[in-house]
C-alpha cells in the first residue's frame, strides 16, 4: 500500500515518466525515498515527510552512495539491507564506483557504475550526448547482469599492469626533453609530423622557463619562413652560447642540408629532430616510414657524417633529447634525433621519465677568458688533446683572443682562410677522428640476449621494437632461435660490430624501400650484402609482428610469404 502510495506522490508530483523501482530506508528523522525509472536510474530522491527533490542531473560520482542499491520496498523490508559502496581511482581520480549489497532475506549481488566524468570527457562540447551515452551504458550493464549471470565462466582478477607508467607521445616527451635539456631557443617551421614536438617545447618552457616575479620568458619561440631559415637561426644562437634546436620531417632537412653541412664544417653544435613521414618529396605526411636514415646521416654535399639519435619509445625521446645537447656541445657538431610519425604523434605507454636534478651539462671544451689568458695563440681548430675535438670560445669571451666569427670556406687550424688542399685533407680526417670519437659516447645498443646463443640475428632499430619483441615470443614458439640487438645511434660502436661478426645471417627490419640501415651498416663496416638480409615495410603503416615472422620464415623455408591475416 505504501509503496502504492509513493508511486501516485512521485507520479503527480513530476512529470518524468513511469516509476519502475522505489526504495525507503528507515532512519532518525525519517523515511528516506528514492525512485528509479525503467533503467533504474534514480530520478527522485527525499525524505516521506517532505517535499521529494529531484535528483540534479542523471550522472555524475556519487550517485550510488545516493542510490545505496535500487532494492524496491518489498524486498528491503524495515530491518534494512547490508549496503557498502566502494569506490574505484585512477590516478588519483574517482572512475567508478561499485554498489555491493545483501538483503534481508539472504540474497546477495552488485552494482557498477562507471562514472559519468570519462564519458563527459569523450563528449566535451557535445553535452547532447552525455545522458544517452549513460543510458546506453547501463542498459547493457543491467542487460548483462540480468542474462548473463551463469554464461560466462571468465574471471577477471584485481591487477595493475600499469604502476610505473605514463601515456604520452614520443613529440610531446622530446619536447619536455628539450626544456630539461638546456634549450632556450626553438627557431622550427611548422611540417607534420614535426609541428607538435615544438609546440610542445613552447608549452613546457611557459610552464617551467618563465621568470619568477617579473613573468618574463626564459626561451625564444621562433617560427621561421622556411626550414632553411630556421636551421640558420638554430646554427646562430648555438654559436652564440645558447643551445638551440629545431624540428622538421624529411622535406625539412632536405632544405636545410646546406646550413647542416655548414654546422658540420665549422663545428658549431646544434640539434635537429627529424619526425619521419612518407618520402619521397612530399609523400604521405601522415603516415609512418623510416625512409630519411641515409639522408640524415650524410646531409649537405662533399663528405659529412652526422651523429644519430634513434629512440624506440617516448621515455628514450625525453632521455635522448636531453643527451642530444650534451653531444652537440662536447662533439661540436649536428646531432640529429630520429623519430617517425608513429612514434612522435601517437600516444604510448612509457615509462616514467626520470631526472636527476644535481645532473650539469656538458658543455664540452670552451675555453673562458682566463683560459685564453693562458694561451699564447688561439687555434679554433687546433686538436690539442688527439680526439679530433678542437677548443671553442663563445663570442666576446675576450677583448683580443677567441672567436667572433665563423666560416664555412677551407680553413687551417687557426680559423684562417685557405686553399690548401693539404691543409683541407687534414681538416677533414680530424673530422673523421672526431666522428670516431663520437662512437664511444653515443647510447650504446640493446640486446634481448645476455649472451648470443644463435648463428641467426636480427638487427632493428626505432618504433618497430614493439612489434619486434612479439615477433621474437612468435619465433621462440616455432623453436626458431635468433639473436636480437637494437640499434639506438650513428655512429656505430664496437658492439654493434661485435655483433655483426658473432653470426653468419642478419636480418635488418626497418620500414623503408631501400634498407636504407643495411646499406649505412655496409657502407660503415664493409659488410657482405649476402651476410644481410632486408625485412622492409614502406606502406606507411606500423611494421607488424605477423609481417616480421612470415618474411623470417619465408626466407628461412624458401617459400612464398603467408599473406597477413
Amino acid at each position: 500500500m505504501l509503496r502504492d502510495v509513493l508511486l501516485d506522490i512521485v507520479k503527480h508530483t513530476h512529470s518524468l515518466g513511469f516509476i519502475q523501482a522505489v526504495k525507503l530506508e528507515n532512519t532518525d528523522d525519517g523515511t528516506m525515498v528514492e525512485a528509479m525509472d525503467e533503467e533504474r536510474t534514480v530520478v527522485l530522491k527525499g525524505k516521506l515527510n517532505n517535499k521529494l527533490e529531484e535528483v540534479p542531473g542523471l550522472i555524475g560520482m556519487g550517485r550510488l552512495s545516493v542510490l545505496k542499491g535500487y532494492l524496491d520496498y518489498e524486498g528491503y523490508g524495515k530491518d534494512g539491507a547490508n549496503i557498502e559502496v566502494v569506490t574505484s581511482t585512477r590516478d588519483g581520480k574517482d572512475v567508478a564506483e561499485e554498489l555491493k549489497f545483501t538483503t534481508p532475506s539472504g540474497y546477495s549481488s552488485s552494482y557498477r557504475f562507471m562514472v559519468s566524468s570519462l564519458i563527459e570527457e569523450q563528449f566535451r562540447g557535445k553535452e547532447k550526448l552525455i545522458e544517452p551515452n549513460v543510458k546506453a551504458l547501463n542498459i547493457g550493464y543491467n542487460y548483462a547482469e540480468e542474462n548473463f549471470k551463469d554464461f560466462c565462466e571468465i574471471q577477471v582478477e584485481k591487477s595493475n599492469k600499469t604502476d610505473g607508467l605514463i601515456l604520452t607521445s614520443g613529440n610531446d616527451a622530446a619536447g619536455l626533453g628539450c626544456v630539461y635539456g638546456g634549450a632556450t631557443v626553438c627557431a622550427w617551421y611548422p611540417i607534420t609530423p614535426s609541428t607538435s614536438l615544438a609546440e610542445s617545447y613552447s608549452k613546457y618552457s611557459e610552464q617551467l622557463r618563465v621568470e619568477i616575479g617579473t613573468d618574463k620568458n626564459k626561451f625564444a619561440f621562433i617560427q621561421a619562413e622556411d626550414e632553411l631559415a630556421a636551421m640558420g637561426m638554430t646554427i646562430g644562437a648555438n654559436w652564440n652560447g645558447a643551445r638551440a634546436f629545431t624540428a622538421t620531417s624529411g622535406p625539412g632537412v632536405s632544405l636545410m642540408s646546406e646550413f647542416i653541412g655548414l654546422a658540420y664544417f665549422a663545428e658549431v653544435p646544434t640539434v635537429l629532430f627529424n619526425v619521419q613521414r612518407g618520402g619521397p618529396s612530399t609523400g604521405m605526411p601522415t603516415r609512418t616510414q623510416q625512409s630519411d636514415i641515409l639522408c640524415s646521416a650524410y646531409a649537405s654535399h662533399g663528405d659529412t657524417k652526422h651523429v644519430l639519435l634513434i629512440p624506440s619509445d617516448p621515455k628514450e625521446c625525453f632521455d635522448f633529447a636531453v643527451e642530444a645537447f650534451d653531444l652537440a656541445d662536447r662533439l661540436q657538431t649536428p646531432v640529429i634525433v630520429l623519430l617517425d610519425l608513429d612514434l612522435g604523434m601517437n600516444d604510448w605507454s612509457t615509462k616514467q621519465f626520470e631526472w636527476d636534478d644535481s645532473r650539469e651539462y656538458d658543455r664540452g671544451k670552451v675555453l673562458s677568458r682566463d683560459d685564453l689568458d693562458e694561451i699564447e695563440r688561439f687555434g679554433r681548430y687546433l686538436d690539442v688533446d688527439g680526439d679530433g675535438i678542437p677548443y671553442r670560445t663563445y663570442p666576446g669571451t675576450h677583448p683580443e683572443k677567441g672567436a667572433y666569427f665563423t666560416r664555412g670556406t677551407s680553413h687551417d687550424e687557426y680559423a684562417g682562410y685557405t686553399e690548401d688542399g693539404t691543409k683541407n685533407a687534414e681538416m677533414l680526417s680530424r673530422l673523421l677522428k672526431k666522428f670516431q670519437t663520437a662512437s664511444s659516447l653515443v647510447p650504446a645498443p640493446v640486446f634481448n640476449q645476455e649472451k648470443n646463443t644463435s648463428s641467426m640475428g636480427i638487427i632493428y632499430f626505432g618504433s618497430t621494437d614493439c612489434a619486434m619483441q612479439e615477433a621474437l615470443d612468435n619465433l621462440q614458439e616455432q623453436n626458431i632461435k635468433i639473436d636480437a640487438m637494437r640499434l639506438r645511434a650513428f655512429p656505430f660502436n664496437l658492439e654493434v660490430w661485435e655483433f655483426i661478426e658473432d653470426h653468419d645471417l642478419l636480418f635488418i627490419v626497418e620500414q623503408n624501400r631501400d634498407g636504407q640501415m643495411r646499406t649505412l651498416l655496409m657502407a660503415e663496416g664493409g659488410i657482405i650484402p649476402d651476410k644481410l638480409v632486408s625485412i622492409l615495410c614502406f606502406d606507411g603503416q606500423p611494421i607488424t609482428a605477423e609481417h616480421i615472422t612470415n618474411k623470417i620464415n619465408a626466407h628461412l623455408s624458401g617459400k612464398p610469404v603467408m599473406a597477413a591475416s
